[in-house]
């Protein structure tokens, strides 16, 4: 006896594989309890080149469900000043969200805020965790190297870096050269370290990125005479920060990209690595959605 089940349903498989619709397209919605808040670090160079410091992956996150932000405060600034800039803009998400804590993801300089933030600034009660990446928690040699050159270069870059942080957000008062100060590895462990101890109530998470020197993953050709400089004295890094110094609380690990690849500012290399993903991991994997 013959059937025609199969010439029926040819068609709609036939359609089905030329639309590739499913009942469920998007990715799954990522559940936290609490707002997620991505911190910035020192300079302009994501601004430069896409208008605003984290904010692609903050919009990507909100497409995952999450409430997700990424302020920006004064990029030529000291710690503690930036540190203040961040109370102000954490205050406004509370008030926003309703929520009384947030999760906080802080990249480069700015995991010395949220640590300050934390500490000094009492913001702990409304912190549920801090997950650092490529902050320079035992400084960086990379300032030292900033800090050794000839002063008329020293007041050149200082003059440039402080016209244009004081150009680029409401507020934006600048201080670069103080500001270098406070990331040396003398300043963090000497005094930071000592003055800023992690507190009882907050997770500490880290990760630390690495590229160029000893590493099979690809540099920005910008960044491979700092990445060199950086390896003779700390080891392996990303182009502004050691492995050895980005690790703080529970380490996770090294991430295949360097110091702008971590952000989502790629030029001139091949990396094939996502800032996105990256953070979308890190609300999955670190907060698992508590």
């Amino acid at each position: 006896m013959e059937t025609h089940s199969t010439s029926k349903s040819s068609p709609r498989k036939g359609l089905r594989r030329f639309v590739g619709l499913d009942a469920f397209p998007q990715p799954p919605v990522i559940r936290t309890s609490h707002p997620v808040v991505l911190m910035h670090g020192f300079g302009l160079l994501s601004v430069l080149v896409r208008g605003g410091h984290l904010h692609d992956e903050a919009l990507y996150l909100r497409l995952r469900g999450v409430v997700a932000y990424a302020p920006n405060v004064s990029p030529y600034q000291t710690v503690p000043t930036r540190a203040g800039m961040w109370r102000e803009r954490l205050d406004h998400i509370l008030e926003e969200t309703g929520a009384d804590k947030v999760h906080l993801i802080a990249h480069s300089m700015g995991g010395l805020d949220a640590r300050w933030l934390i500490t000094r600034l009492g913001y702990a009660p409304h912190v549920e965790s801090l997950t650092t990446i490529a902050t320079p928690h035992r400084g960086s040699s990379v300032a030292n190297i900033v800090l050794e050159r000839p002063e008329r270069i020293q007041e050149w870059l200082s003059d440039a870096a402080n016209w244009a942080g004081e150009r680029t957000i409401d507020g934006g008062k600048a201080n670069f050269r103080r500001a270098v100060q406070d990331l040396t590895p003398e300043y963090v462990q000497n005094h930071f370290n000592k003055e800023v101890p992690d507190h009882a109530d907050v997770r500490y998470y880290s990760y630390a990125g690495q590229a160029g020197r000893d590493c099979e993953n690809t540099i920005n050709p910008i960044l491979r005479p700092l990445n060199a400089l950086l390896y003779s004295k700390e080891g392996v890094n990303d182009g502004f920060v050691s492995v050895t110094s980005a690790q703080w609380g529970t380490y996770l690990g090294t991430v295949p990209a360097d110091h702008g690849q971590q952000i989502g500012v790629d030029i001139l290399s091949s990396s094939d690595f996502s800032s996105n993903e990256f953070m979308a991991s890190i609300v999955i994997n670190v907060l698992n959605g508590r």
